[in-house]
């Protein structure tokens, strides 16, 4: 019987896998020096060949794919020592994330909030969520959508989430509400709001939330960026019609 050779990642695998989760494969099998894409690949291609598999060129090419995503997401970089060379190594990102048993869902997090968020969560919010404590990002955020729309609006302290939402933008008569729009959109964009605090702000007012899924705070800080614009749009409304 004929011993098979073992390649960075099992052909079975590699043809069941989608490139994400290949790539975080691939990564576990790497060393902790220094690595090289063509030594790597030529390893696989002679461990394919040797197993006689009958796609070879299709495996090597999904290999190819899984590391130029580690490439683009930064888990791989140039050698510190031979940056000329093709010569790469795990980059801090790439050790975490072959630690780590949940970076995918961290990864799908940042890349959700890869762009520019409003100037006021990128001060007070991204570094929270940087450091991975998700519920109070999320609580940060929401809070800062309530305090924007209190201050545009001009209501007291005393007026607070769900409510605040509702009177700021009550149709035809909040003091953000855009009377130009069909009464349908105005009472729309209050509900937005005031669901927008009732489920992510005001929960976590009252009792602990434990935002244990990554990329749903991160969509939770994104629900509260659009908000914030919206709420941009709302003040040069005011601002052109001297309200």
């Amino acid at each position: 019987m004929t011993m098979r050779m073992s390649g960075p990642v099992p052909a079975d695998e590699i043809r069941r896998l989608a490139t994400p989760e290949l790539a975080l494969r691939l990564l576990a099998s790497l060393g902790a020096g220094d690595v090289n894409a063509n030594n790597t690949l030529r390893g696989a291609e002679q461990a394919f060949e040797h197993n006689q598999e009958p796609d070879v060129t299709e495996l090597l090419g999904w290999l190819s794919d899984a590391w130029a995503w580690l490439e683009a997401h930064g888990l791989i970089g140039p050698s510190a020592r031979n940056t000329t060379s093709a010569w790469q190594r795990l980059t801090r990102a790439g050790h975490e994330a072959k630690a780590d048993a949940a970076a995918l869902t961290r990864l799908w997090a940042g890349d959700r909030l890869a762009g520019s968020l409003h100037p006021i969560l990128e001060e007070r919010v991204r570094p929270i969520f940087n450091l991975g404590d998700y519920e109070t990002a999320c609580f940060a955020a929401m809070k800062t959508v309530e305090v924007e729309v209190r201050r545009l609006a001009g209501l007291e302290n005393s007026v607070i989430g769900v409510d605040l939402m509702r009177q700021a933008f009550r149709p035809d008569a909040g003091p953000l509400a855009d009377v130009d729009a069909h009464k349908g959109e105005q009472v729309a964009i209050m509900e937005l709001f005031a669901g927008a605090i009732g489920a992510f702000k005001n929960p976590s007012s009252h009792r602990t939330v434990h935002f244990d899924d990554a990329v749903e705070a991160a969509e939770v800080v994104q629900t509260a960026d659009l908000l914030l614009r919206l709420l941009q749009r709302a003040a040069r409304r005011n601002e052109g019609t001297g309200t």
